[in-house]
């Protein structure tokens, strides 16, 4: 058996505020425990630099031949104590005999994992790139005009995230491989045009005039979409969204400027080269292949409504994870499976924090005995329940007098003592007859401390060394549990961090609490309350998302093409691979994160529509001289070569993140970024086409045209004589 190490949060601590504890599972060869294990770790000095180290020989912590010891730190997961202790925990349990494996969030370097995987997937994403553009390319030197280009932009855009002060490890992981795949189209876009015009200009110069005029509004069209996608991600509650939506927005202008500013300064520097490495275009006329689409029978386009409606659906019943636990995984993450063995011997709970008000010890004592009857709650822990002897607890109330008995030191001290507790609480009943009232223990002891850190001559060794025995855990506990304004409960749960059982047991707590307290006077907060939190927000923000991506491009398109027939038909062409893309997970009982759904929906609408707008810039150009379906033929074959160079980097840069990183939120993002813009560049390419021809009367019927201005003829010179 392998011995785990395990990061829980369900160990006496609140998730939110405190640290969280880490434990390990270690199988006995024999099947029994040697103590000498557990003295071993109780001695060592590492233990100078923990919380807690629990281990009490139950079944909670020895069940099978595993042990399970919970560790907590007195600092947070990125603390450099923290950080320490954990690598002399790992030195020590590797000089052990056993096998022996660790996960815990603690000296987990998250950033740095993903900046080495993002390497291999960015050397991986540039070697598809190179090849992608060989094939489609019409000369070899615009490869490394479009890499200069590329590598500009990229470095502007992360060079300006100065500004925004700080982005989320995963923004900053995936942004450039996202903006390579979403702004790649702009540079082949405007070196086609200007292949496609050095033709007939009579110099280099003259060509990139014609070819900056008619790609000028292609890409523009084009980044105005996909930004005003990006934008409505900003909208998010959820931090990444903004993060994602404001950097990739960024990205996707400086890929748009470095185009019309730095790409024509290259071209005109190396006008020989790009003649000398010209060859013979290795795309293949598609033009059979366009016919065949323009048969009497429009297949795709009937095939693809029929799909829609499932598609629709089956989006819908699309399930997401609001947890980092309940994401199905992609690749296999190291943390991630060592977590799953120790849940295997040690099911994992859930802890929730109930926030009280202030100071009612009573209350408390009521709510931690009523809870922990509660079906699914396996602990519940607060001042109140904390035992400092048999039958005691740690806020229950002494006078003066029993105080002193108890700790052991003169009465006239306690009651000098407890005077100064009156004036730190305010409480001047306790003032005025220290030998009578009563006051919580934990309170005394805390005002005691305070003291004896002022004066420590004023107690001898004896007495310090009694203090030193009970002074840590209590300062500790009160740490946790004891706050200005609020006092914490924290228990924990058998169930999931996901469910309506979960919700349900969380509600039930709460009034519980309210019972004693009044309504809304008291908070609870964990991982259950927090992922129903972004369950509820995800509803608002998806269809906000959802919505104003559509608006945003349709309105984009209708003032790029003056017709909202033909805006209307390339959003819904995308609108239709966006619900195609994610009803897949549906299909294939997958999980993805939450996010998933609203940062990629953003992102295919606005980037996998510029295939569209190019096709629809095509077929318009060829129908000022072809009938609508040979315009459509000749359309398809033109806007080939681009759609499929951006189309299939973009897919290849997608799934080379989904299956390259391990952390679950960025594969899943990629997964679908790559999976989306192959469907998208299948359906334009297949049903758009067909789609075209058909709506060809209403787009002319709705198409606003502006009066051309008539030149003026100059006047011959003999007329005016």
């Amino acid at each position: 058996m392998a011995k785990t190490w395990y990061s829980s949060h369900s160990v006496g601590v609140c998730p939110h505020t405190t640290p969280a504890p880490q434990s390990s599972w270690l199988p006995e060869p024999s099947g029994k425990r040697e103590e000498s294990d557990e003295r071993r770790w109780r001695s060592s000095p590492i233990l100078k630099s923990l919380a807690e180290v629990g281990f009490d020989g139950t079944e909670a912590h020895y069940k099978n031949g595993n042990a399970l010891f919970s560790v907590s730190f007195d600092e947070g997961e990125e603390g450099e104590g923290a950080r320490a202790a954990m690598e002399k925990i790992r030195a020590l349990l590797g000089e052990t005999p056993y096998p022996v494996s660790i996960a815990s969030e603690v000296g987990y370097d998250y950033q740095s994992v993903l900046e080495k995987e993002m390497v291999v997937v960015m050397a991986l994403s540039l070697a598809v790139i190179v090849l992608v553009l060989l094939f489609t390319s019409r000369s070899y030197f615009e490869i490394v005009i479009y890499l200069i280009v590329f590598a500009v932009s990229a470095l502007l855009n992360m060079g300006t995230n100065f500004w925004l002060g700080e982005i989320s490890a995963i923004t900053n992981t995936v942004a450039v491989i996202l903006q390579l795949a979403l702004a790649i189209d702009y540079a082949i876009i405007f070196s086609h045009r200007y292949q496609d015009e050095v033709e007939r200009a009579e110099n280099d110069r003259a060509a990139l005039v014609p070819a900056l005029a008619h790609s000028i509004v292609e890409i523009s069209s084009s980044s105005l979409t996909t930004v005003s996608g990006l934008v409505a991600l900003t909208l998010m509650q959820f931090r990444l969204g903004y993060d994602l939506g404001v950097v990739l927005a960024k990205g996707v202008v400086c890929s748009m400027l470095t185009v019309f500013l730095l790409m024509p300064g290259l071209i005109l520097l190396f006008p020989r080269a790009l003649k000398r490495t010209r060859h013979r275009s290795f795309v293949p006329n598609v033009a059979r292949f366009g016919r065949l689409l323009q048969k009497k029978v429009p297949v795709f386009l009937i095939l693809f409504a029929l799909i829609l409606p499932f598609a629709a659906v089956f989006s819908q019943r699309t399930e997401y994870a609001f947890s980092n636990g309940a994401v199905t995984e992609i690749i296999p993450n190291a943390e991630r499976r060592e977590s799953e063995r120790v849940d295997a011997a040690f099911p994992a709970g859930t802890a929730v924090a109930l926030l009280v008000p202030f100071g009612d010890y009573e209350k408390e004592k009521a709510i931690l005995a009523e809870v922990a009857k509660i079906e699914g709650i396996t602990g519940a822990a607060g001042l109140a329940n904390i035992p400092v002897g048999e039958g005691r607890t740690l806020t229950d109330r002494y006078t003066a007098g029993e105080f002193a008995a108890l700790i052991g030191i003169g009465e006239e001290d306690a009651e000098r003592l407890y005077r100064f507790y009156a004036l730190e609480y305010a409480n001047s009943e306790a003032f005025k007859s220290p030998s009578t009232y009563p006051a919580p223990l934990v309170d005394v002891l805390l005002t005691l401390f305070r003291l004896v850190d002022r004066k420590p001559e004023s107690l001898n060794d004896e007495q310090t060394a009694q203090l030193a025995l009970f002074r840590a855990p209590i300062e500790r506990a009160a740490k946790q549990l004891k706050g200005k304004n609020w006092d914490r409960l924290v228990l924990t749960t058998s169930l999931p961090v996901e469910g309506d059982a979960s919700a349900k047991l969380v509600d039930e707590v709460r009034a519980v609490a309210e019972r004693q307290y009044g309504e809304g006077t008291v908070l609870a907060v964990g991982d259950i309350t927090s992922a129903r939190d972004l369950k509820d927000s995800y509803r608002s923000d998806s269809v906000l998302i959802g919505v104003l991506s559509v608006v945003f491009v349709f309105v984009i398109l209708l003032f790029t093409f003056r017709s909202p027939v033909a805006a209307a038909a390339l959003v819904f062409v995308i609108e239709g691979s966006i619900l195609i893309n994610f009803s897949i997970p549906y299909l294939s009982g997958d999980r993805a994160a939450f996010v998933t759904n609203m940062i990629v929906s953003a992102i295919q609408m606005g980037a996998t529509i510029d295939y569209a707008i190019v096709t629809l810039s095509r077929y318009r150009i060829r129908r000022e001289t072809d009938p609508p379906r040979e315009a459509a033929i000749k359309a398809q074959n033109d806007a080939f070569p681009t759609v499929v160079t951006s189309g299939v980097i973009m897919t290849a840069a997608g799934l080379l993140v989904a299956y390259r990183v391990s952390d679950v939120y960025v594969g899943h993002i990629g997964l679908a970024v790559g999976r989306g813009a192959l469907i998208s560049m299948i359906v334009v390419l297949t049903v758009l086409p067909q789609l075209l021809p058909l709506l060809d009367r209403a787009i002319t019927a709705t198409t606003v045209r502006f009066p051309k201005k008539k030149e003026k003829i100059p006047a011959e010179s003999g007329e005016n004589e």
